[in-house]
């Protein structure tokens, strides 16, 4: 405990270093909640590095805490669930799966229903998605958008575009930025599985725009390979790679899934 006391670099205690990192981890969050990676590049080298003293300063005072003023509570519950998605992100299919399944088993709800269903969607076990999914559809519940997405995306895998075009058209786009980015992603699908090349590349170029994920862009990638378009789809490979590089280890955790399709496709070019 003494050894907290002890002068360390510039004659300062060992415990306003230790303080400065964590400030620096906890500012590091809050940077790639917003999006902000030129901070988020130097708060987590100062992290990283055992210092960052004078960088955490800086961005405590001029942007963290301005931004907790008046939204404290909103601002910290974002911080928690930026952490949580990262965690989220590294788990294994199957172990959400059974984590998802037991959710379910304590409280059955709109949530928790849809999660297990989208989640057997990736994991192409079908049947039970649609079983798990089916008494949402028939219910209070079957016109939220949670329930259209989950379900277009069901009739996506299941080789039904125009239904899932359907039950995406009844989605409101403006209901939020992830909302957007999902339900203009599967549309675009939809349309390229129905031979609506033009009305495919409108949406994606759609999704994209101001996407909460990087999966419009990847799936783009691959629609474009699949049309013979090699140039245009090595060019957004290409951006996304840079997009992997300067990512923090956070947002490549969250979109680890888009960033390896990405790979795939780049040494699918190079055959």
């Amino acid at each position: 405990m003494e050894s907290l006391f002890v002068p360390g670099p510039w004659g300062l205690p060992n415990i306003i270093w230790a303080i400065a990192r964590v400030a620096s981890v906890v500012f590091l969050v809050h940077a790639v909640m917003r999006r902000d990676w030129l901070w988020a590049v130097f708060l987590g080298l100062g992290a990283a590095l055992g210092g960052g003293l004078i960088t955490a300063l800086f961005y405590g005072f001029t942007i963290f805490a301005p931004s907790m003023q008046g939204s404290g509570t909103r601002t910290r519950r974002a911080v928690k669930q930026t952490v949580q998605s990262g965690v989220e992100a590294v788990k294994p299919l199957d172990t959400k799966i059974a984590e998802a399944q037991q959710a379910l088993s304590r409280s059955d709800t709109l949530a928790n229903r849809s999660s297990l269903a989208h989640l057997l969607t990736r994991a192409g076990r079908l049947d039970e998605a649609q079983s798990t999914l089916q008494p949402l559809l028939t219910g209070i519940y079957r016109d939220d958008p949670v329930v259209l997405l989950t379900s277009a995306a069901l009739d996506l895998a299941q080789g039904q575009p125009a239904l899932a075009e359907q039950k995406l058209g009844q989605v409101e786009l403006q209901t939020s930025a992830a909302t957007r980015t999902q339900a203009l992603t599967l549309l675009a699908e939809a349309q390229a599985q129905q031979g609506n090349l033009s009305g495919a590349e409108a949406r994606y170029q759609e999704a994209m725009h101001a996407a909460t994920t990087e999966e419009p862009r990847a799936r783009y990638a691959e629609f474009l390979l699949k049309q013979g378009r090699t140039e245009q789809a090595q060019e957004v490979l290409n951006r996304l790679l840079q997009i992997e590089n300067e990512a923090t280890p956070l947002y490549r955790r969250q979109e680890r899934e888009w960033f390896e399709l990405a790979g795939r496709l780049r040494r699918q070019l190079r055959r």
